[in-house]
């Protein structure tokens, strides 16, 4: 399969999607610090420990399928691209579940606010679904990616 004659564009604007929605949660949840009310939320610091890395794996995604689609092309490139979507929606699961923590915990008139945090998780959980789904669709084996790197966390 000539893997570096596909079109990647699909994948890259799905993660594009992603990543823009994560911009939206690192944007919204750290305010949270800022907030005399908010700067000791219950779950917004071990949010954050999983919000890091599922930020920096949705970075090098992106930067992987842009260099595919630049036509450069080694596995390696696909291993770290198909590894770190793994990661990202790996993390997310425990984004997810800290900001259930945080909405429980937040004084009533932040309860929308965090919703609306966790609406855009959601949709950062979407898109990057959908691109691992469209790479697997692709011809690609999702499964044993992460074995490749001790950095795909």
């Amino acid at each position: 399969m000539y893997y570096y004659r596909q079109d990647w564009s699909s994948v890259i604007e799905l993660l594009d999607q992603s990543l823009y929605a994560e911009k939206m949660v690192c944007s919204m949840s750290t305010q949270l610090f800022h907030i005399p009310t908010t700067q000791n939320l219950k779950g917004n610091p071990e949010m954050h420990e999983h919000l890091v890395p599922a930020s920096y794996h949705r970075v090098t995604a992106v930067g992987s399928a842009q260099r595919l689609q630049n036509g450069e092309y080694h596995d390696s490139i696909i291993n770290t691209l198909i590894s770190c979507v793994n990661s990202a929606l790996r993390e997310d699961q425990e984004v997810m579940r800290w900001l259930h923590v945080m909405r429980d915990n937040a004084p009533n008139e932040f309860k929308p606010f965090i919703q609306n945090v966790i609406s855009w998780q959601q949709q950062t959980e979407q898109s990057m679904s959908s691109a691992q789904q469209l790479l697997r669709q692709m011809g690609f084996d999702i499964q044993n990616q992460n074995q490749y790197s001790q950095y795909a966390y």
